[in-house]
């Protein structure tokens, strides 16, 4: 007897949602860094994202797995960029961690390109997430505030579309309706059937 494997898109986005917009509330100056943004980092934004890329892989669908793994280490290593520090070792320059910004950047535009076959809810997490990236490489390439809490704004929004995209699939899929909409588009049938639910 075959086992129905739930979804595990909602969990990761609502990880990813979360933490992104509590760092950028951060971003925009509204608040220090603290540990909660950094536990954060660590198990919702960081560790559940893998556990959802594995499950991912599991239901056989490539972008999310590559999706939810990477933003799950991603998460983890910019926690680790952040204390590494404060255990002796040395910190990234400014300038460096543009760099390490702009090639997530250059990542999630790539991926934002891959989700334009899928709902347009996933659309506007993946292209504000890339927006995002590049506004923040930009931050620390130059040195502006301005450009950091336009940064911090802009994640604020990025963050809540995935938490409406995590819901609406939840909401969705126990009604058996559309009830929060996200835009469906015509998808090949693993992305239907697993993240336009």
């Amino acid at each position: 007897m075959s086992t129905k494997l739930a979804n595990p898109a909602p969990l990761g986005l609502m990880g990813f949602g979360m933490t992104t917009i509590l760092l950028n509330i951060h971003n925009a100056g509204f608040f220090p860094m603290d540990s909660m943004i950094l536990a954060m980092g660590i198990f919702y934004g960081g560790l559940s994202q893998v556990i959802v890329g594995t499950m991912c892989f599991k239901r056989g669908d490539t972008f999310g797995t590559t999706a939810f793994t990477s933003y799950g280490l991603f998460w983890l290593s910019l926690v680790g960029l952040i204390v590494m520090p404060y255990m002796g070792l040395p910190a990234s320059p400014a300038a460096f961690m543009g760099w390490y910004l702009l090639l997530w950047g250059i990542f999630t535009g790539f991926m934002f390109i891959g989700s334009l076959c899928y709902p347009v809810a996933k659309q506007v997490v993946f292209g504000s997430l890339t927006i995002l990236f590049f506004l923040l490489a930009a931050r620390d390439f130059t040195g502006s505030e301005l450009i950091g809490t336009i940064a911090g704004f802009e994640g604020i929004f990025c963050g809540a579309s995935a938490i409406y995209f995590a819901m609406a699939q939840v909401i969705n899929n126990e009604y058996g309706r559309t009830v929060l909409p996200v835009g469906e588009k015509k998808a090949p049938q693993m992305a239907t059937q697993e993240i336009a639910a």
